[in-house]
């Protein structure tokens, strides 16, 4: 699949791994459509437009793939909006937040499934390529969907539902020349992350048997332009996690 002019949708594109996803894939010659719900600050790039949109609101999704497909062909779908709110079982508040359990699922699994869905329909629409290939969509886990932590089992919920909808869905949609593959990341240096001190990121750096850093936006966006590009991956969920294995807490 090649990324030079076609149309390419990122969600969570106003920062973080969306951001530089959608960096490296206008840098190939994409148009970029960035979807987020708030994109006011959201950095200025060449071939990137942002679209405000919630993941979780179907009519503004529909406009968002609406307007990628007017400039088409759209053939790139990059999930990476998310949430990540902590919370045990039982607390010491009591038990966890029913409704907090339920934001976290819609965002970050309904929200995923209905973005794949809807662009899926608008790319089967597409003139077949060599193959029949028409598109791919490449979503985003996180090593949490296999060993989450204290306090990430709505976390965790979320991911391992993306884990486990990425092999049905690219059987769903072989019929229609569509791949779809998830990357699992480790622990990235985002702007969450730069929330804490630089000791604390060392010491999860040092977690990480090799390399022994944090693993980079611009590493999440390069192992996507890979998977584009590799058309035989398919219905697979890539760990980028240096080897690791999240211990309890």
């Amino acid at each position: 699949m090649q990324i030079q002019n076609v149309s390419a949708i990122v969600t969570g594109a106003a920062s973080g791994l969306g951001n530089a996803t959608a960096a490296a894939l206008a840098a190939q010659g994409a148009r970029v459509f960035g979807v987020d719900l708030d994109v006011s600050d959201a950095p200025a790039l060449d071939n990137v437009a942002y679209v405000k949109a919630d993941v979780t609101s179907e009519a503004e999704l529909r406009h968002a793939v609406a307007l990628a497909a007017e400039q088409g062909p759209l053939r790139i779908v990059v999930n990476c909006a998310g949430i990540g709110p902590s919370a045990r079982i039982l607390g010491r508040g009591g038990v966890h937040d029913l409704g907090l359990y339920r934001k976290i699922i819609e965002v970050n699994l309904v929200g995923t499934f209905t973005v794949l869905a809807l662009a899926a329909e608008a790319i089967a629409r597409t003139e077949p390529l060599d193959h029949g290939q028409r598109g791919v969509v490449i979503n985003t886990a996180s090593v949490a969907a296999y060993e989450g932590q204290v306090g990430q089992v709505a976390y965790s919920s979320s991911k391992g539902g993306v884990v486990g909808l990425t092999l049905p869905a690219a059987r769903d949609l072989a019929q229609h020349g569509i791949r779809v593959n998830t990357i699992a990341p480790g622990i990235v240096e985002t702007p969450m992350l730069a929330t804490v001190s630089e000791e604390f990121r060392a010491g999860l750096a040092a977690g990480v048997p090799f390399p022994q850093r944090l693993a980079q936006p611009s590493d999440f966006a390069q192992l996507v332009t890979q998977l584009i590009q590799h058309d035989y991956i398919n219905g697979e969920t890539v760990r980028m996690d240096g080897a690791l294995r999240m211990a309890p807490r």
